[in-house]
């Protein structure tokens, strides 16, 4: 086993497609980028554009969080939490979208819903695996797939924030391995010159 102190003071970063939140999040970009097409007017609603703006910078910042992490962790910790941010919006976007045409959130107790759930727990799932129902002709299973989609990754982002703080109560941010790194070379410099 080899010892993290050993691999220098910078950590890994990226690594981002592995992330749950990630795969979510692309899923959810591509599924409302099709949704505002097919169910929002083309012209004069900054919804489309607010709506598809939410989804990208969802994915974005987990993006850009994971590629900073490296070097602060801090940044990944804010990132990610403007990623949570921007998909708690997109996911009151679907809401409103449902209640302004009159039609039904689906409650846990939907066939519908439940078969949601079943999918979200797919290992490896892709927007092929949601497709019929982003795609659906009908707008309340379209939303209400996305809603559904956008409230599983917002919970995991809430779970990776906390991971995140958790982790760097447990092992400091760059500065402190950086103090660490430092001290482990003078003590080796010391024990070779003695």
């Amino acid at each position: 086993m080899t010892n993290p102190d050993d691999e220098g003071f910078i950590p890994p970063s990226g690594g981002y497609e592995n992330l749950l939140s990630y795969q979510k999040a692309l899923i959810i970009y591509d599924g409302t980028y099709f949704f505002t097409k097919k169910w929002l007017p083309r012209h004069g609603d900054r919804t489309v554009d607010q709506m598809v703006q939410a989804a990208r910078s969802g994915k974005q910042n987990i993006v850009e969080g994971s590629s900073a992490s490296a070097t602060s962790k801090e940044m990944e910790i804010k990132l990610t939490n403007v990623a949570r941010s921007s998909l708690e919006e997109l996911k009151e976007d679907y809401k409103d979208f449902l209640r302004t045409r009159q039609l039904p959130i689906w409650d846990a107790g939907h066939r519908y819903r439940q078969r949601l759930e079943q999918l979200n727990r797919t290992p490896g799932a892709t927007y092929e695996t949601f497709k019929k129902g982003i795609e659906s002709d009908d707008p309340e299973v379209s939303a209400n797939v996305l809603l559904g989609l956008t409230a599983v990754a917002v919970h995991l982002l809430k779970r990776q924030i906390s991971s995140l703080e958790q982790s760097f109560l447990k092992e400091g941010g760059l500065r402190e391995r950086m103090t660490r790194a430092r001290l482990r070379a003078r003590d080796q410099q010391r024990q070779a010159n003695p």
